[in-house]
């Protein structure tokens, strides 16, 4: 099914475009919750009319996103944590970890745009990629060190 995306969707596109989804996943997901419409002909002018204003935003949002990353390219986030033999954690940090201690320093990035493959579980420094917007991806230092 053909739908026109009303809100940003990583996984799927920007405000604006056209996609091809399931069926189900547009009936049952994206039409309910606001974030899509189904592609007919009255829907795509009234989204060509809403082009420019569009255009507007990713332009202002990709700005901001910049803005941020450069923020970003400064910031060092350290977590201390218990360890044990081999500089190993007895746990591990997570991007909701690195969320918390990045809201401690005043800056609020959602948990979902740190991309952590798999949890860090050893001390040491790391960078961390984050994406801000689609296309704009900052990253951030951080480093796990010995709790005392």
């Amino acid at each position: 099914m053909r739908v026109i995306l009303r809100q940003d969707m990583s996984e799927l596109g920007l405000e604006g475009d056209i996609v091809n989804v399931a069926d189900g996943y547009a009936r049952n997901y994206l039409i309910p919750k606001g974030i899509a419409l189904e592609a007919n002909r009255q829907n795509i002018k009234f989204f060509e009319t809403q082009k420019k204003k569009i255009e507007i935003k990713r332009l202002r949002a990709t700005e901001e996103a910049e803005k941020i990353k450069e923020r970003l390219a400064d910031v060092v986030v350290t977590i201390a944590q218990k360890a044990g033999e081999e500089e190993r954690l007895y746990g591990s940090v997570t991007s909701m970890d690195i969320a918390g201690h990045l809201e401690k320093q005043g800056i609020t990035i959602d948990r979902k745009k740190i991309v952590l493959e798999k949890p860090i579980k050893a001390l040491g420094e790391y960078e961390v990629p984050i994406k801000i917007y689609p296309g704009v991806v900052g990253s951030i230092k951080v480093e796990v060190v010995q709790e005392k």
